[in-house]
Parts: structure tokens; sequence; C-alpha cells
């Protein structure tokens, strides 16, 4: 079995979610009591806001991130998974100084969309996410339009987790919320939307969705299984 190198913390729900599923799924598809082999770095995501946001510090934070993912191959991992979207956006400046791949997030997320048939998905997570470009490149090279929130939308979906879903407070009303926001979206063309923040499905689960709705943690999770299996 592989061993799994977990950047967590950013934030803790998130890489709680990902330490749970990824044990239980490996679980499922070894048997017995099997585990994953997993070692964790656990960033401290104070000190990632305070330059993102805070300061506006993108090299401070992609450096922060840098660090995580050599100490993770330091460590012996075979692979590396960032449980948090936005985070990915770093994945093309860290790669050259480790000799480890990534297992990205939008990538699993592609493949599952295009497997299912849909032809344009919306995307929903913090502003990094919305507003980067990785989704929808990664989107394009599997034929895949994306439908991006407006900014009343963008700022309701952006807040919602930073004041709430990070620190493990999941409301009705944010959840009737986010219904909204899905059924604009699919009236502006989306098929189907990706769930691209990991505390995302925590508040509203796919059978919740308006539309076809995809777990980016749970495809994540079951992919980093599989790969370590």
């Amino acid at each position: 079995m592989k061993k799994i190198g977990m950047i967590g913390g950013l934030s803790w729900v998130s890489t709680a979610e990902y330490y749970k599923r990824i044990n239980e799924i490996t679980q499922s598809l070894a048997g017995g009591v099997s585990s994953a082999r997993i070692v964790l770095e656990s960033v401290n995501r104070q000190d990632y806001v305070s330059a993102v946001i805070d300061r506006n510090d993108e090299a401070t934070a992609c450096q922060q991130i840098t660090e995580a993912a050599r100490a993770l191959e330091k460590a012996g991992a075979d692979f590396i998974v960032i449980t948090c979207n936005d985070v990915h956006r770093f994945i093309p400046e860290i790669e050259p100084a480790i000799n480890i791949p990534f297992l990205h997030i939008a990538t699993v997320t592609a493949e599952a969309i295009k497997k299912k048939g849909f032809k344009s998905t919306a995307i929903l997570g913090v502003r990094k996410t919305m507003e980067s470009n990785f989704y929808p490149s990664i989107m394009k090279e599997h034929g895949l339009n994306v439908v991006i929130p407006n900014e009343g939308e963008k700022q309701f979906i952006h807040d919602s987790i930073y004041d709430e879903l990070v620190k493990n407070v999941f409301r009705e009303e944010t959840r009737t919320g986010y219904q909204s926001v899905i059924s604009n979206l699919a009236k502006r063309g989306a098929d189907c939307v990706a769930l691209a923040c990991t505390e995302i499905p925590l508040l509203i689960s796919e059978d919740q969705s308006p539309i076809a709705a995809f777990s980016t943690t749970e495809l994540h999770c079951l992919a980093a299984a599989k790969r370590a299996l």
C-alpha cells in the first residue's frame, strides 16, 4: 500500500473529513480492518489566512504549502493530497520543487463529471477557487464548460465558508441560500454543480442540490484511496 501525504489544517474540519473518508473507503475496498497509510502535515490556517487575506501575499502562502509538501516527501509519502480546493492553484509552482506527484482535485472532479455525461458545471467555493483558472482550464481539457457565480453569489458563498463552515457551523438558512444560488446557476446554463470547497458537502449533500452535484471531497478521497491501493 502506498503512503498518502496529506496537507491539512486548511481547515481542520475538512482535514478530519478527509482522514475519515479515506480510511472508510480503504477499509471498504481492501476489506477486514484495513486502514490507509497516511502522513499528515497540518498547516496553521491562521498563518495561511493572514498571508492570503490580510496581506494578499500569495508568495508567502505558496511557500507555506511548498514547505508542507517537502516535509511530506521527506516523510516518505508516495503522492500528495491537499485537503483544500483553492490551495491547488499553487501546484504548478510547487511541482518543480518536489519529486512526488500531486493528486489534483480538479482533475478527478472533471473526470467524474465527464463520465456521467454532463457538459456544463457550476463551481462553488471560496473566491480564490471561483476566480482562479485551475478549475476552468482543467474542465476545458475534459471538454466541459464552467459557469461561475455572479458577484453577489460569490460574496455569499465565500463569506459563509469563512464565517461558518470552517468553524464547523452549519445552518439551515445557509443551506437554503446555497440551494437558491445553485438554482440560479442552472438557469444560466449549468447542468451540474461541483461543490468545490471541502466543507460545502458537509452543509449540503448531493441529494439536497436542485441539480446533479459532485462532492469534490468525496471524489478526491476515493481517488486517493484507490491510488494508494
